[in-house]
């Protein structure tokens, strides 16, 4: 088994650009955050969306290269293959379009907590199996 890769492409934007004509650092991470509910939303169970919440406790991002306005970027996001115990880590590269290379590479440390009590839980098995693609299948 092996993580999906989950992808969406959004187009640059005036408000996306900082004073130094580029993409602000904190686009990157929302984008790293926008993925991520998309990627959950997408292939979480109704009830599992109900029930859990995610939060971030941790990102680690590596600038590459410089997106700027008008630019279309591709944004791939998929997870560790296993969790640890409530922790989930999230990878997220950010791509011009048609880019060999990423202009960033994201890594986020996700925790699952219940949606009434907000206490950290385990991240079921059945949970984990959504985010996972089957390499024999076929």
């Amino acid at each position: 088994m092996a993580a999906e890769v989950f992808i969406q492409r959004f187009l640059v934007a005036p408000g996306d650009i900082d004073e130094l004509g580029h993409v602000n650092n904190i686009v990157y991470l929302r984008y790293a955050q926008e993925m991520a509910i998309a990627h959950w939303r997408s292939r979480a169970l109704p009830e599992m969306v109900d029930a859990y919440v995610w939060v971030v406790t941790r990102h680690e991002v590596d600038y590459r290269a410089q997106l700027e306005l008008g630019d279309e970027v591709e944004v791939r996001t998929w997870v560790d293959e296993a969790p640890r115990g409530p922790s989930w880590i999230r990878f997220v590269e950010v791509y011009k379009a048609g880019a060999d290379k990423p202009s960033a590479q994201i890594k986020s440390n996700w925790v699952l907590l219940d949606a009434q009590t907000r206490r950290m839980k385990r991240v079921p098995p059945e949970m984990a199996a959504r985010f996972m693609i089957d390499q024999n299948a076929g």
